[in-house]
């Protein structure tokens, strides 16, 4: 098992540190680890060399049996106005706020390419939620002129 994989928080569960020590350590380079997405993974022999030792056992790597599901997706709205651009962009993002803090919330961005008169949103959530805002942005723009 020399290419496990281990989370930050696993490695700081194992080490008996906070996972703010952990990313400090990758920050300053003494903890080799790659960055995918917005988390880091540490590789088992990374980890062994940074210990001095090798691992008597494998950190917690249990696998969730819960089911996720998420969707992440790019829609794209052409002949759209700055003005209504800026509009649906702050419906959105107070839809996505109303809804409190989630574990898994809805995670929303937009941008306009005013030469273009395009509009991206980029949408990364469950997929019931990720139904709800799809069906605001037509309700949207069915009643924009």
């Amino acid at each position: 098992m020399s290419k496990a994989i281990f989370s930050i928080e696993q490695v700081a569960e194992e080490l008996s540190l906070h996972p703010k020590t952990i990313l400090r350590y990758v920050s300053d380079g003494r903890l080799k680890a790659a960055k995918i997405g917005k988390q880091y993974r540490i590789l088992r022999p990374d980890l062994e060399k940074f210990l001095g030792r090798k691992l008597d056992k494998v950190p917690n790597t249990t696998i969730s049996r819960e089911r996720h599901t998420e969707a992440s997706c790019v829609i794209q709205i052409d002949a759209i106005s700055k003005q209504t651009f800026s509009r649906l962009s702050n419906t959105l993002i107070a839809a996505v706020n109303s809804r409190g803090t989630q574990e898994n919330s809805l995670r929303v961005d937009t941008l306009y390419q005013e030469e273009l008169g395009r509009m991206k949103i980029i949408c990364i959530g469950q997929l019931a939620d990720s139904a709800e805002l799809f069906g605001l942005i037509d309700t949207f723009l069915k009643n924009t002129i």
